[in-house]
């Protein structure tokens, strides 16, 4: 059920109806068997260069506590599909498998697995829908909220997308994922409280419209707020009347030691931000800031950037929190690998598709990423299991589809990007505070993000980074496709 205070779902109600009449077909059965399951997406949302890695913490937290309440199984009784020996074993079910993930904050790229399962194969179904949900959602924010930061060259950029987001959950996530992807603070004031994240805002346009007059409502809110001004000058005339008056107002300001800004949210910025900004010199205030907002998106505020627009910070709301015009990030959910009854082992498993970018990588997989001798990211490569990436030493590396494509490279440095983070459904390491753990994972977004070439970070045209499979990963996947077409 719903927690309302941390809005964290933990019924187990939340999964897709086929996966618990598949999770019934299963146990009548008798086919609770081992299994390993990837999460991964198939490609960068944006057209662009890479992504980013959010959402893990909260699935993690929802995973030790996703069960069926009574009022659940009553619910899945009245639907007269389910057989009562069934029902009775949903009433102890709960996550009690492994799971692999990369550290949340991470830079990614598409096939390779974000998220590892292990556990049996009714746990890993019905968990499908809930994985899927937490971190694609997260990823996708997380992902557009680091293009608006590189693209204003890490300025200052405030998440103000409360309003515009899907609902009051989407909102929270939202506000989370966006602080991971280098948003500076937030709107949103009960994020602010749950996750530690710096709340931000100013005034609105019928603060200044409740006044007599313009002036009357700057020096109004300058009054109450001396420390914290920031005047909305486009209510009525920018340059006529907006400016004029936020700079009468901030003169009484700054005689008591104080400073203030001025923000936009209308017309033509570029141009408006250029005259705010000789106004404000001509008047003796070098040190007031001019801050945006007005349907931002990455793309204007790079074009802002090159044009040396005189902005020292942005407000972005809609197409930040929502993806603009990236609706979803196109994570999934497929078997590796299963147990095998007649040799005890685990065997790989492989999806079959028309199209290469859908057939899967089998096996049970690793991801190490490689490093040259500046430090700089030059490869990830998907590994099987029992595979080792040695630094000093020369390998070859094949492409994802399994073409012609190769290249050899000798790594200074490799890091194994998959840890262990849940083992039998409970977390291996403490549980840090939200606040310190969402900072943590912030600071690994902006530490990752040095260790890429500008190039992949372009926001127009990006330069593909390298994801291979390694020559015994490359031999397995071929079997299984001469297998299929015998």
């Amino acid at each position: 059920m719903e927690n309302k205070q941390d809005y964290k779902i933990t019924s187990a109600l939340f999964t897709d109806f086929y996966e618990l009449t598949m999770a019934q077909g299963y146990w009548k059965q008798n086919m609770n068997h081992k299994v390993v399951f990837d999460m991964f997406f198939r490609r960068n949302p944006f057209n662009g260069g890479f992504s980013v890695f959010a959402g893990i913490e909260p699935l993690l937290d929802i995973l030790t506590e996703f069960t069926f309440s009574e009022e659940d199984i009553a619910y899945l009784r009245e639907q007269k599909i389910f057989e009562e020996g069934f029902l009775d074993y949903l009433k102890d079910f709960k996550f009690t498998g492994d799971l692999y993930s990369f550290e949340e904050g991470s830079v990614i790229f598409p096939q390779e697995p974000l998220v590892r399962i292990h556990a049996n194969l009714i746990e890993a179904q019905i968990i499908e829908g809930l994985v899927l949900n937490t971190i694609n959602f997260q990823s996708l924010i997380a992902t557009k909220t680091a293009r608006v930061w590189l693209a204003s060259r890490k300025g200052g950029i405030m998440e103000f997308g409360l309003r515009r987001a899907q609902g009051s959950d989407g909102a929270m996530s939202a506000t989370r994922a966006a602080f991971i992807g280098g948003a500076a603070g937030t709107s949103n004031t009960l994020a602010g409280k749950k996750f530690g994240i710096p709340v931000m805002g100013t005034m609105a346009h019928s603060w200044v419209m409740s006044f007599p007059s313009e002036l009357e409502a700057f020096e109004a809110y300058a009054k109450i707020y001396p420390d914290k001004t920031v005047f909305l000058i486009d209510t009525y005339d920018t340059l006529r009347s907006g400016i004029k008056n936020a700079i009468k107002a901030g003169a009484k300001l700054v005689e008591k030691g104080y400073n203030f800004g001025v923000r936009l949210d209308s017309g033509d910025i570029s141009y408006l931000t250029q005259e705010v900004r000789k106004e404000l010199d001509k008047a003796g205030f070098p040190q007031a800031f001019i801050s945006v907002s007005n349907e931002l998106t990455e793309e204007i505020i790079e074009t802002l950037v090159q044009q040396n627009a005189p902005i020292a910070s942005w407000g972005v709301g809609t197409h930040m929190v929502t993806g603009g015009n990236e609706s979803s990030f196109t994570g999934v959910y497929k078997l590796a690998a299963r147990h095998d009854a007649a040799t005890g082992e685990m065997i790989p498993t492989m999806k079959f598709s028309d199209n290469p970018a859908k057939t899967t990588n089998p096996g049970i997989k690793n991801v190490w990423r490689l490093y040259d001798e500046k430090g700089m990211a030059r490869a990830d490569i998907l590994a099987l299991e029992d595979e080792t990436i040695e630094a000093g030493k020369e390998y070859r590396y094949h492409h994802t589809m399994v073409d012609y494509r190769r290249f050899s490279f000798t790594a200074d440095s490799v890091k194994p990007m998959l840890s262990l983070r849940l083992k039998d459904g409970k977390r291996v390491e403490p549980r840090k505070p939200e606040a310190e753990q969402l900072r943590l994972s912030r600071e690994n977004m902006m530490k990752q993000m040095e260790a890429f070439d500008p190039s992949y970070k372009r926001i127009l045209n990006p330069h593909i980074y390298k994801v291979s499979v390694t020559e015994k990963l490359k031999d397995l996947k071929i079997e299984f496709i001469k297998a299929n077409l015998k």
